[in-house]
């Protein structure tokens, strides 16, 4: 007597398949613009600490030399001494570059400052003045 061997294979349909990928399509176009909308406000924030912790660090800078850098020596005053600092402690940062804002942008520095001793900004992810959002101004002065 033979005995009967039940070969069923198992698997998804080209149509389930089909299926799961239009819902995780779905789902993706849901998230998606959620997800980078808070990115978008994680870069702001961090530009925010970034700007604070600058602004600082340029207080420090006033105290062993008695003045913030001016414009034309700007934020590089941080890191190598000026020529005309006799009194400079740094480098007050402790990388060895001026940080870029979070859209990889320099930021901007003024001494004196049209809103204060100086002013340092970054114009956001446009890289134009205005903006709201992720394109909005970052400033010390606020």
């Amino acid at each position: 007597m033979k005995q009967m061997i039940n070969h069923t294979e198992t698997g998804f349909t080209l149509l389930e398949l089909l299926v799961v990928l239009g819902i995780i399509a779905m789902l993706a176009g849901i998230v998606g613009p959620q997800v980078m909308k808070h990115m978008g406000e994680s870069k702001t924030k961090a530009a925010k600490v970034q700007i604070e912790e600058m602004a600082a660090t340029l207080d420090m800078y006033k105290l062993d030399l008695g003045s913030y850098p001016s414009s034309e020596q700007g934020l590089q005053a941080l890191i190598e001494s000026p020529d005309s600092a006799k009194r400079w402690n740094g480098p007050y940062l402790s990388k060895s570059k001026i940080p870029l804002d979070p859209w990889q942008q320099e930021y901007h520095y003024v001494s004196p400052g049209a809103h204060g001793k100086f002013d340092l900004f970054t114009l956001g992810a446009d890289g134009k003045e205005g903006g709201e959002g992720e394109d909005q101004d970052i400033v010390s002065w606020e």
